[in-house]
């Protein structure tokens, strides 16, 4: 994990109900993860959304990663 490509991502009270955001535009790192996953390219993403450097897609699919990354427990 690179902490300096986390500090792109940030969280502020009252900004995009204080859910994470990239460098803080209003843009969720949830939008940017969906549009990657609903098939956008990276190109495509940096064309429609100009103030976005390519360091922040990296930065956004490493915070989900970082966050992701526990262990899940199974009640059976």
């Amino acid at each position: 994990m690179r902490a300096d490509r986390l500090k792109r991502i940030t969280v502020e009270e009252g900004k995009c109900g204080g859910r994470p955001c990239i460098r803080g535009y209003r843009l969720r790192v949830s939008d940017l993860l969906e549009l990657l996953a609903n098939g956008a390219s990276v190109e495509e993403i940096l064309t429609d959304y100009e103030f976005l450097e390519h360091e922040d897609i990296y930065a956004a699919m490493e915070y989900a990663a970082h966050q992701l990354d526990h262990i899940v427990l199974q009640v059976s």
